[in-house]
């Protein structure tokens, strides 16, 4: 994937994660502690974070870095806070997931 290609799939990916926390572009920013316009230029294609902000908005959305960057199209669940019982139902689940978009 060449740049232009990587830029726009940070674009979208930030743009996305963001809105799936129904976050406004100021939410975002302000948890980031830069301007609204920073964010917009981001998602606009205009801009590209800089390696310290692309590792905070993977922390935030709690997916990889690799993901946010559109590298890899595997997310990450934080199941730190899980017992070993939730862990099994989640992967049970994905498991079926998976099975029934085969079928």
């Amino acid at each position: 994937m060449g740049s232009q290609e990587n830029t726009a799939m940070l674009s979208v990916n930030i743009q996305a994660l963001r809105k799936q926390r129904s976050w406004t572009q100021a939410d975002l920013a302000k948890k980031l502690g830069l301007s609204r316009a920073s964010v917009n230029a981001w998602e606009m294609g205009i801009s590209i974070p800089s390696t310290r902000y692309i590792v905070e908005l993977a922390r935030l959305f709690h997916v990889s870095t690799d993901f946010l960057l559109g590298i890899d199209i595997n997310r990450t669940i934080d199941a730190s806070d899980l017992t070993d019982s939730d862990i099994r139902l989640l992967t049970g689940i994905a498991q079926h997931l998976r099975e029934m978009r085969r079928s």
